[in-house]
C-alpha cells in the first residue's frame, strides 16, 4: 500500500478534519505540522511548488490533494515557529 503523509498545522482546523478521514477511513499516514518542523515545511513547500496552503496530503513523493473538501489554510511567511 502507497505510503500517505498529511502535511498540516495545528492551527488549521481542517488538518484535523482530514486527520478524522483518514483514520476513519483506517488508512495509514505519517503527519508533519509544517509550522513545528522546519524540514517538514521545506519538503511541504517542495512538493507543492510552493504553495503556503495547508493541508496538503502526498502520496509516495507526489501530492495528491490539497486541502480539505475545498478549504484550506495559507501559511503567512512567517507561520514557521523556529
Amino acid at each position: 500500500m502507497a505510503m500517505l503523509e498529511l502535511y498540516g498545522s495545528s492551527h488549521c482546523p481542517y488538518t484535523q478534519e482530514l486527520r478524522d478521514w483518514l483514520e476513519w477511513t483506517r488508512r495509514d499516514f505519517r503527519e508533519y505540522d509544517v509550522e513545528a518542523d522546519p524540514a517538514a515545511h521545506a519538503r511541504m513547500l517542495s512538493f507543492n511548488s510552493g504553495t503556503r496552503s495547508v493541508p496538503v496530503l502526498v502520496e509516495n513523493g507526489k501530492v495528491i490533494q490539497v486541502g480539505w473538501q475545498g478549504r484550506s489554510c495559507v501559511l503567512g511567511p512567517g507561520a514557521m515557529k523556529l
